[in-house]
């Protein structure tokens, strides 16, 4: 979940809900909003804005110490594996890697759980309480090995000073209008969270409306999501600390920026959708709940509630609109239609692409908005998914994926509201995938598709559904857009591999509706001509092909001498498209490096069949598409097993984990980030039970069956074959990720170490590095996306003996 993306279209701000608590790609490519970005749906977990860069969603045991005669406690004692951790870089050749010191972790053998008959230990099920002091030693020990290995790593400091360089660069959004004014954001470069201009007119001074920077010393308060009123007077925005889920909303007059005494708490997943008279706003929160609400605890999210918040009023006297008692699961997230009549509610109790659709017509609520709702239940069921575009009186447009897996335009008049009475208004396209539609100047639809994992940008005819237009763009993305329906004008933003964005402004009051550069940005000291990136589709293991990325210097020579960066995410129809990061042109630029994406089944990038392709019963194809991949990239002579690194985060972590573990001879590195580790657990904790609908839950033994023999933390195994040993493996969490909670990582590092680490021949590191006020991505300052980037690349440089290149 995640967005700094441009919100212009429909600033509502966090998305569909529970699109929001979807897993998100760490600090990765931008995520491909299944819906429309800029309205609702992605932003938080099911998907997010990168400034238009890539750096950048049950019980618990708590063991006792064993009696020792040690003075230290047994769960963090030294556990001597071999020769302490030798401070000079590590070599390429096992023999000159000394083993490791790893701190002895407690084992509670007697903790044992029932999955259907079948018995499965879980000796570190005491590193699910976040707060134990055995925990909190865990962490400590852990970090004291992994800080000195990656401050000695040489590259290190050459890689942040490289790193701080080049990422100090301005950083854009597309321009929006709201009432009588235009906003958009800016970074300078360097500053950790962007900060919000506005403009009386395009040609007028920009001053600062709103900066995050200044709520915090360190950067760690950042603005997650936001909405202006109709009339662009009044604006309610959310924050959250340290990267936690968890946001406060405040409000704000716009004119003369002041701010409102108006405070909405336990947050989490929201819409924000203002009613047309300006008196108030939709948002979600949950019931406060025992304990600790900060984003370090772990406890379930559940009984999402809809309120309607009168400004001015305490948020004890909201009102409640709409609840499920019975559907405990259930999120549902408002908009307000563009006339202002209606109200839409999107019901979600996953992360599938599919939700429940009621509507309320508020001129009929005589007395107002003082209860329930009088919702009528348009879509009650859980078959496809439906995206309000816009409506003419009650005949509304919606973006479906009903009868058609790649997204089509159909319309349904409220007043005849039978499916045998639908309209298809742009049908679904063969092959290339509706991304989003938006309207614009009444009557104009603009159109984004997805074509072999490229966008493309179409003006339609409201009316007809007519193409009138396809806007020119290179080879790349679609992250930004702004104009509404009572807009004449268009903003959006593209980005690539070598490019970090180009901002294009078209007038649709001409006659020639040609687009022209509003705003282009340049990295200074980079020359993107030195670059080339291609695009290859690979068999995998059952013959499907798959698209993958490739960036690499121009005249390389394929001899399988080069490292390799190999990318995967492959979940939630989460598209993983081009998109600008400087620390992986750094590793091809510095470190001699090859960048490869793979765009493996599970995403969306050819619709909800290449979706279904890659999750429950069929989510051992992400694994085999990805291993093909590092496959074609050796047989290819691009690289050589130990010199490939692979990496990803959120549900990508959990792929390059479970695939370490099934083919740990084919890659040197593994870079696991906010990885989900435990398959049997997973939905017990905070958001959870919302990642079901791709995984599945072991609560079903069928599902337990095909979760169990993938599921990360059950399957490391010391590796077979001569001179073959597990890669050397960096995971990363932080204390606040109250998306996947670090539980995972800690059980996992606990158990590697234990059944590996202690091997005579593990030579390579298995390490783990927890961060302190930070979460699962969303919202991270400049300063720790620098930090992170410099660690993740050093320990790869050090373990796979690579040297910088001036």
């Amino acid at each position: 979940m995640l967005a700094l993306y441009c919100r212009g279209s429909r600033a509502a701000s966090f998305a569909c809900s529970a699109r929001l608590s979807c897993l998100l790609p760490e600090v990765a490519a931008p995520r491909r909003r299944v819906g429309g970005p800029f309205r609702g749906c992605g932003g938080g977990g099911g998907a997010p804005a990168r400034l238009s860069s890539a750096e950048g969603e049950a019980e618990r045991r708590l063991a006792p110490p064993r009696p020792s005669s040690s003075c230290t406690p047994p769960h963090c004692r030294p556990l001597r594996h071999g020769a302490c951790l030798s401070p000079q870089p590590a070599a390429a050749a096992s023999s000159s890697m000394q083993l490791f010191q790893y701190p002895e972790v407690y084992r509670e053998e007697t903790s044992v759980d029932d999955y259907h008959g079948c018995k499965i230990c879980d000796p570190y099920s005491w590193l699910e309480d976040p707060d134990s002091e055995q925990t909190k030693a865990f962490v400590e020990a852990q970090n004291k090995i992994t800080v000195p290995f990656l401050e000695q790593c040489a590259v290190r400091g050459l890689f942040k000073e490289q790193m701080t360089e080049l990422y100090d660069y301005p950083k854009y959004s597309c321009h929006f209008k709201k009432g009588k004014r235009y906003f958009h954001f800016y970074n300078s470069g360097l500053q950790n969270q962007r900060v919000l201009y506005v403009q009386d007119s395009l040609d007028a001074d920009a001053k600062v409306f709103l900066d995050p920077n200044k709520l915090s010393d360190d950067g760690t308060v950042a603005l997650r999501g936001y909405a202006f009123s109709e009339d662009g007077e009044y604006f309610a925005y959310g924050l959250s600390s340290s990267g936690s889920d968890w946001v406060t909303i405040k409000f704000m007059k716009v004119d003369g920026t002041e701010e409102l005494a108006d405070t909405l708490e336990m947050v989490k997943f929201s819409c924000m959708a203002w009613t047309h008279d300006g008196k108030g706003m939709f948002y979600n929160c949950y019931p406060k709940q025992d304990g600790k609400s900060d984003g370090t605890e772990t406890s379930t999210n559940l009984h999402q509630k809809l309120y309607y918040h009168v400004l001015g009023t305490d948020q004890s006297k909201d009102v409640l609109c709409a609840e499920f008692p019975h559907e405990p699961k259930w999120m549902g997230g408002a908009e307000v239609s563009d006339d202002g009549q209606y109200a839409l509610l999107s019901i979600r109790e996953g992360c599938d692409p599919v939700n429940r659709l009621w509507y309320c017509n508020l001129q009929k609520e005589s007395n107002g908005i003082t209860g329930l709702l009088h919702w009528v239940k348009l879509i009650d069921n859980f078959d496809a998914e439906y995206e309000y575009v816009t409506n003419e009186g009650t005949v509304f447009t919606f973006k479906t994926n009903r009868h058609a897996p790649n997204y089509r335009l159909i319309n349904i008049d409220f007043s005849d509201p039978e499916e045998s009475k639908w309209k298809v208004l742009v049908p679904e396209h063969g092959r290339d995938v509706l991304e989003w539609a938006a309207c614009v100047r009444s009557n104009f639809l603009v159109l984004c598709y997805l074509h072999d994992v490229k966008n493309v940008l179409q003006l339609h005819d409201l009316t007809t559904g007519a193409h009138l237009k396809t806007l020119p763009l290179d080879v790349g993305s679609i992250v930004g857009y702004s104009g509404q329906k009572k807009d004449s004008e268009i903003f959006y933003q593209f980005t690539s591999f070598l490019s970090p964005g180009i901002i294009y402004h078209c007038d649709l009051t001409k006659e020639e509706l040609e687009p022209r550069v509003f705003r282009e940005v340049t990295v200074k000291g980079f020359d993107p001509s030195a670059y080339q990136t291609v695009q290859v589709f690979y068999p995998s293991k059952d013959g499907t092909k798959i698209p993958m990325f490739v960036v690499h210097k121009k005249g390389i020579k394929l001899d399988g001498s080069h490292p390799a960066f190999l990318y995967g995410y492959g979940g939630f129809n989460i598209s993983i498209t081009p998109s600008y990061s400087v620390s992986r042109l750094i590793f091809v630029r510095h470190l001699g490096g090859i960048l490869a994406v793979a765009n493996i089944r599970g995403g969306g990038e050819y619709g909800e069949t290449w979706h279904k392709g890659g999750i429950l019963a069929n989510k051992q194809n992400c694994f085999d598409d990805f291993q093909c991949a590092a496959e074609y990239l050796i047989k290819e002579g691009y690289t050589s097993p130990k010199k490939l690194t692979i990496n990803g985060g959120s549900n990508g972590g959990l792929l390059v984990a479970a695939c370490a573990n099934q083919r740990p001879d084919l890659f040197g590195c593994v870079i696991a980030q906010v990885g989900v580790m435990d398959m049997l657990k997973f939905h017990k904790f905070t958001i959870g039970h919302a990642w079901t609908t791709d995984f599945g839950c072991s609560d079903y033994k069928e599902q337990f069956a095909w979760l169990y023999k993938y599921s990360p933390l059950h399957n490391i195994k010391i590796p077979e074959g001569e001179g073959v040993q597990y890669p050397a493996t960096l995971l990363l969490t932080a204390d606040h990720d109250d998306r996947v909670v670090p539980l995972h990582s800690l059980k996992f590092i606990a158990t590697l170490q234990y059944v590996v680490g202690r091997s005579p021949k593990q030579t390579n590191p298995l390490l783990i590095h927890v961060d302190t006020k930070a979460g699962h991505g969303a919202g991270k300052p400049t300063a720790k996306v620098i930090e992170e980037a410099s660690d993740m690349f050093a320990f790869i440089a050090r373990c796979l003996n690579l040297e910088w290149i001036e």
